[in-house]
């Protein structure tokens, strides 16, 4: 049965009439709900708003008792327009009594009416409300009538998403879609953030809704979907991708979807019914987005995120490719929202303005967490839906000290928070009041306290932290926020002002450990089937030795007259750190053969990150001038753990028996050797793994910024020979069934001591 007042594309142009009139919330959606009821010769058309308690509430109707208008009020799950809401699908019914979920509510006067459809109201998969028409006639609407139905429920979840129906709802029961959500996920770096909502990858802002010609949409949408389908073929020929890997079989799937003809069908059908292309593509994403949210089926539900990146790329391909706000445009205090983020992209952000970072994936012992960490940016990861829960603009609070975001919080929320940021504040000045103290445990052992550094933002730490140096810089940061290979020349300025900055104190560079997850947009991607344990770092230095005789040069004459400290990453024999000292020597009898001022100290060592050279240290030891262990990658490796993992990375506990056992043989390696050892890695800035490690006999650590005020006052506190003698006995214990992790938090609770 076709409407008798010219179908779907009527209706909207006439909705947008209704839209743009200066009428009140409530007129406006009355004559919504009369327009439609006339469109679809309807006897009811009845719009329910879902509210801040998880209720429905009857906001509009024509053809219903008017006195049941924001009277009405129901379970989400009652009856047929609860679930309707729930299960975020249309129902189709000829005779709704007779319908199992059928709720009668006499108010209402609806018991005469037997044809009953309902949509949910939906908006980035989150359902908002439910539309629903009737008519006392037993009859099955027609397909036409559905679309209908859904094409206007987008444009009322706009209405209801924009806040305007909040005037119209008691307190406590305002709409749902703009209230404040609470989440939880797990801690990526410390602190608290106050802010507003940047999206990564933003959603494209459809500003029409109404297509004029609908034939024009038509080819609009085939030639995006053309060109998308084409873009993917050709990156899957290209040789990066050819041989397979991870990234091939996303590619593979996005061209799987993309090739689904029932996907273009309903993006078709969608523009049929009146839509632009965008506005369909929204439609059809929102659609599938809310049925495989409410998946149990964890493939579909994986799937869901290579629809969404098709829908994107889709949607880019309509609206032109550079709709992301620019670094230029980031608003003050901007809290960034992201699925998924490399430390790249993270590093790409202006970090003046951003104050902190959601993400719905994402570990505590991923890259884009320890950047994260060392700029001071707290975070948090594993917030489900987190980009669909909040749009741009909305006020946000980041809450890394529980692993909590609030979005659109409440004033109580915001001025407790406020509170607690000027709590911080106070505690972190309490801090600052130690860097001139001496870094010495209570009963009288030095610890060198020093800093974990890669970009000129954190050289001022040094000064305000009274740390006794730089510990571990991070070198490739540079590289990774530069738009092409960073000349010699560059390298050599950032060198010198890092040594500059350091007035005298020492500096350890890691040469670049890029690779793995630490791509770089300029050079060639290679797709590996495990990067972590693939081509980088040390690896790809020695394959590729113009690139780390050009950084080495860089850092001996920026060096010059002053004593310098490089450091190499990932060693795995003995062998590698004897080729690569090889290449600091050729480039120092190059500088003294071109008359070049030399280092007046140079000090050569590596990372023990690798499980192989805990059996050839005698040998390493031989040869090196000092180590700094990697804790996190050790424990990767120790415990065949994917720290990327969210699955597995905290199955393990990083101050178990056998980490903490590997890092008791390298310190006493080192202490017999007569060498220098630290620590660079996320254990040391926790108090309680710099606790666990100057009990291991630690006495060097390098730890970030925010965290040396807090490591350096339980330092202070802590009697190291007793923690000594405690780990000892732990540890040469066979099996101890009481966790060490548990025994370290009571023996500082015993103590006293600050964590």
């Amino acid at each position: 049965m076709r409407s008798a007042l010219g179908g779907p594309r009527v209706l909207l142009r006439r909705l947008r009439e209704v839209m743009a009139e200066q009428v009140s919330a409530q007129d406006r959606l009355d004559k919504i709900v009369v327009l439609i009821a006339a469109n679809m010769v309807a006897e009811v058309c009845s719009t329910y708003v879902l509210r801040v308690d998880n209720t429905l509430e009857l906001y509009a109707t024509e053809g219903l008792n008017k006195d049941a208008v924001h009277k009405t009020v129901l379970d989400a799950h009652e009856g047929l327009v609860g679930l309707v809401a729930s299960e975020a699908q249309p129902l189709n019914l000829s005779d709704a009594q007779s319908h199992p979920a059928y709720s009668y509510r006499p108010e209402t006067g609806e018991e005469i009416y037997h044809s009953f459809l309902g949509v949910p109201i939906l908006r980035a998969g989150n359902t908002l409300g439910v539309l629903v028409v009737q008519n006392r006639a037993r009859r099955t609407y027609v397909e036409e009538e559905v679309e209908a139905l859904q094409t206007t429920a987008m444009v009322l979840a706009e209405m209801i998403a924009s806040g305007e129906l909040s005037s119209l709802a008691e307190p406590g029961a305002e709409p749902a879609a703009r209230i404040a959500v609470h989440k939880s996920g797990t801690i990526l770096s410390d602190g608290i953030a106050l802010g507003h909502v940047v999206l990564h990858e933003p959603r494209v802002v459809i500003t029409n809704y109404i297509a004029e010609d609908v034939a024009r949409e038509v080819k609009r949408l085939d030639m995006a979907v053309t060109k998308l389908r084409a873009d993917l073929d050709s990156m899957l020929e290209r040789g990066d991708v050819a041989e397979g890997g991870d990234h091939r079989d996303v590619l593979e799937a996005y061209r799987m979807f993309a090739n689904d003809q029932g996907w273009q069908h309903r993006l078709r059908e969608a523009v049929a019914t009146g839509l632009t292309a965008e506005a369909a593509v929204e439609r059809v994403q929102s659609d599938t987005r809310a049925r495989m949210l409410r998946s149990t089926d964890p493939y579909l539900r994986d799937r869901l995120h290579d629809l969404e990146d098709l829908g994107h790329r889709l949607m880019r391909e309509l609206v032109g490719r550079d709709h992301a706000p620019s670094r230029e445009q980031l608003p003050d205090n901007a809290i960034l929202v992201a699925r998924s983020m490399g430390p790249a992209a993270l590093l790409d952000y202006d970090r003046n303005k951003l104050r902190g970072l959601v993400l719905e994936e994402g570990t505590a012992n991923s890259h884009v967490s320890i950047v994260a960490r060392a700029l001071g940016i707290p975070a948090v990861g594993e917030v489900a839906n987190a980009p669909g829960v909040a749009d741009p603009g909305d006020a946000i609070i980041v809450d890394g000290t529980s692993g909590s975001i609030y979005v659109r919080p409440s004033q109580e929320i915001q001025a407790a928070y406020a509170e607690r940021v000027r709590f911080r504040a106070r505690r972190q000045e309490q801090y600052r009041e130690l860097r001139n103290k001496p870094c010495v445990t209570r009963d009288g052992q030095p610890v060198e306290l020093m800093l974990n550094a890669g970009l000129v933002i954190d050289l001022p730490h040094i000064e305000d932290a009274g740390a006794a140096g730089i510990g571990l810089f991070r070198t490739e940061l540079q590289f990774m926020v530069s738009t092409s290979l960073p000349r010699t020349s560059e390298q050599l300025a950032l060198y010198r002002t890092v040594l500059d900055a350091a007035g005298g104190k020492p500096v350890t560079f890691r040469t670049l450990d890029i690779g793995g997850d630490k791509a770089l947009p300029y050079m060639d991607t290679i797709v590996e089937e495990n990067p972590a344990l693939g081509w980088r770092a040390i690896r790809l230095g020695l394959d590729r030795p113009g690139l780390l005789r050009g950084q080495i040069r860089a850092l001996l004459r920026a060096a010059a007259g002053r004593s310098l400290r490089i450091m190499f990453p990932m060693v795995t024999v003995v062998r590698e750190f004897d080729q690569a000292k090889t290449m600091v020597e050729r480039e120092l009898t190059y500088l003294r053969q071109h008359g070049h001022t030399l280092p007046e100290r140079i000090d050569v060592g590596t990372m023990i990150e690798v499980p192989a050279l805990l059996y050839q240290l005698d040998d390493l030891f031989e040869r090196v001038d000092f180590v700094s262990v990697g804790s996190n990658d050790l424990f990767q490796f120790l415990y065949a753990v994917d720290r990327g993992n969210a699955r597995v990375t905290d199955r393990f506990d990083t101050m178990s028996a056998p980490i903490l056992r590997a890092l008791r043989h390298i310190a006493r390696k080192g202490k017999e050797a007569g060498k220098s050892v630290s620590l660079c890695g996320e254990m040391a800035s926790q108090p309680l793994g710099a606790m666990a490690l100057i009990a291991l006999g630690y006495r060097s650590m390098s730890v970030n910024a925010t965290a040396h005020g807090p490591v350096k006052a339980l330092i202070l506190d802590l009697d190291a020979a007793k923690a000594e003698a405690a780990m000892a006995q732990w540890l040469d214990t066979p099996y101890d069934r009481v966790p060490i992790r548990e025994r370290l938090t009571a023996f500082a609770e015993a103590e006293g001591l600050p964590l």
